[in-house]
């Protein structure tokens, strides 16, 4: 496929999928999001793009880590190194893996050495819902926002009275999973705390020979199994004041076994504890205060011999005010402060750095245009100033057709790694910079719901690992003069013959700019085209289901010379409900037994199978 193609090809190819599906689609409740705006508003008026993934659609998928949800959502590549509980990274629009801005229940989360948030440890069984934002949101939230931010909400009270919860499982690989949880939701108040655990023997994580591949100088032709045990609670009470308060904490903590010369065995720690008060003194004004501290802490072993340690925590504070002009304008002002600090066995010159940040935001409708503005200053303690902005619009030109179009700046930080990691690191990296725009259209029908967009981000000084500069001095890391990034999404919804069908497909084009020997190559790890299609049916008791993944080639390093081969992987789910209450599910993942790799030398699942006992009041 030519690269000056993909957008037409795209457009075609939604097109030759809509006009399979026929008639008489179930339209979906209208779910309210807050990520894009840091404001309440349902997901069809948002003028980002946006997917929100909920609790029924976690257990519909039978999905059993973050991964699991996120391969296939539109915009998104997923890296992983060897199964479960091996580090995952997360690229958004073709933008690096520390360029997504993550949250929990409002709380940014994410290392600040490695910059990037260790999705494998988050614990399915915790989540409520997930809100996907795709596109730069610096103007709101600060550094790492260039390819969009992802929040996750841990569960909570939901409906009357107090109700429990109960799932245990296992399958392949000698996985065994669990967990238990007890709500409450009454007339002010609500609270949910749950546990969860797992524990599988994994099978071998690297491939590859004694002088190439997962960093190992010897075979370790071993099982690498991964073992957590998490916990979550989060509650709120509503006063008759009118003050809304809500509190959450959640800690997973599990050891992991890999591949590696340094180091082949983690033990590791994550906790997020925050809180939240919301009041409107005036009718017009509301206050919202948020603050929490995240942590994430490694302990790595060669053996049973300890080799390093990496501690990080993040505290943060934020103070909103929405100011409800009239109906049509809704003005935001916040205040946002970051510290972060880090302990480390590693000789950093420098422990810790905070970010102070003020933005404002406004919201408006005028003779059906929708507008968002927003503008950010941001003063980082060791890189001064950035302004960042951005800019929404939306207009209906039918009753079911909106066009939309978004334009942004976003900027990224260094991290400690980048800067400070000996015999790695490059102490004069810029931050990076970028800028994107983004146009779309979003429609509903009789039939489904349908979306497009095309969009380009180019960032300048983006850092990338230089084997050049590595060979040479030891430094693994370079700002690349300029990447350009282009792209398409297209999504479908729709039912046929009692079949719910959804279906997306992502074309990118991730290049370097540079002047140098790279120029034209494209960005390691993205892959070029991915297609993703669910189908979902109920009969009686019974439920099925399937999932087809189909992925394009990518390249692991910046040369291009490393080539990972394209990929199908298809799941199939089952599930049967004894009665409104019990209910059994199984799962075959990768029924095709494909051998894939979506970083060099890692290997991923092969066919497996994974049965789960559910009960839910």
């Amino acid at each position: 496929m030519r690269r000056s193609h993909l957008p037409a090809l795209a457009l075609l190819s939604l097109g030759i999928t809509t006009s399979l599906f026929a008639a008489n689609a179930d339209h979906q409740e209208k779910p309210v999001i807050v990520t894009a705006t840091r404001t309440a508003q349902t997901a069809d008026t948002s003028l980002a793009s946006v997917t929100m993934i909920t609790r029924k659609d976690i257990e519909r998928q039978q999905a059993r880590s973050i991964q699991d949800l996120f391969r296939g959502v539109p915009g998104i590549n997923i890296v992983n190194q060897g199964g479960a509980g091996k580090a995952t990274f997360v690229h958004m629009r073709g933008t690096e893996s520390d360029h997504v801005l993550v949250m929990v229940d409002n709380i940014k989360v994410g290392s600040a050495t490695s910059g990037t948030t260790a999705f494998e440890n988050i614990p399915i069984d915790q989540i409520d819902r997930i809100e996907i934002v795709r596109g730069p949101r610096s103007s709101l939230y600060g550094s790492e926002a260039i390819g969009g931010v992802i929040h996750i909400f841990t569960r909570k009270g939901d409906g009357a009275g107090l109700k429990p919860t109960f799932g245990f499982g296992g399958g392949s690989y000698g996985t065994l999973e669990g967990s238990t949880g007890l709500s409450y939701s009454g007339k002010q108040g609500w609270f949910n705390m749950t546990a969860s655990g797992i524990g599988t023997q994994g099978f071998n994580a690297c491939t590859g020979s004694s002088s190439a591949g997962c960093f190992i100088n010897e075979l370790e032709p071993d099982r690498d199994g991964y073992r957590n045990v998490a916990g979550s609670t989060r509650a709120g009470y509503r006063f008759q004041n009118g003050l809304e308060i809500d509190g959450s904490f959640m800690q997973s903590a599990g050891k992991t076994q890999f591949d590696g010369n340094f180091a082949n065995k983690a033990v590791l720690m994550q906790q997020v504890l925050g809180g939240t008060a919301r009041y409107s003194p005036l009718d017009f004004w509301r206050i919202s205060l948020i603050g929490g501290r995240s942590r994430e802490d490694s302990d790595n072993f060669l053996g049973t011999a300890f080799q390093s340690r990496f501690n990080t925590i993040r505290d943060t504070i934020s103070v909103l005010n929405d100011f409800t002009l009239n109906s049509n304008n809704l003005l935001t002002i916040g205040m946002d402060y970051q510290k972060d600090h880090v302990r480390s066995t590693e000789a950093f010159t420098v422990h810790s750095r905070n970010n102070w940040g003020v933005f404002a935001q406004h919201q408006a409708t005028f003779a059906k245009h929708d507008i968002q503005l927003s503008l950010r200053h941001d003063d980082n303690q060791q890189f001064g100033s950035r302004v960042t902005g951005g800019a929404g619009w939306g207009y209906p030109i039918t009753e079911n057709i909106r066009l939309l179009a978004n334009f942004g700046t976003a900027f990224k930080a260094p991290t400690f790694n980048d800067l400070y990691f000996p015999n790695f690191s490059n102490p004069n990296l810029r931050p990076e910079d970028s800028l994107s725009y983004e146009f779309g259209t979003r429609g509903k029908a009789d039939w489904g719901n349908w979306s497009l967009n095309i969009y380009e981000t180019r960032i300048d000084d983006l850092i990338a690992f230089d084997a050049t500069t590595f060979a040479l001095n030891n430094i693994a890391l370079s700002n690349i003069e300029k990447a350009r990034i282009r792209g398409f999404e297209g999504t479908l919804s729709t039912q046929i013959k009692g079949w719910q069908l959804s279906s997306n497909l992502t074309l990118l084009n991730p290049e370097d700019r540079s002047s140098g020997l790279n120029r034209g190559n494209i960005l390691p790890r993205r892959a070029e085209q991915s297609f993703r299609l669910d189908a979902d049916r109920q009969f009686g008791q019974y439920t099925l289901g399937a999932m087809l993944l189909v992925e394009g080639q990518r390249y692991d390093n910046l040369a291009n010379t490393l080539k990972l081969d394209s990929y199908v992987k298809f799941d199939l789910r089952a599930e049967y409900n004894f009665n409104r209450h019990w209910r059994l599910q199984g799962r075959i993942e990768n029924l095709l037994n494909e051998r894939y790799e979506t970083a060099a030398f890692y290997n991923q699942p092969g066919r497996s199978f994974f049965a789960m006992v559910r009960y839910q009041p």
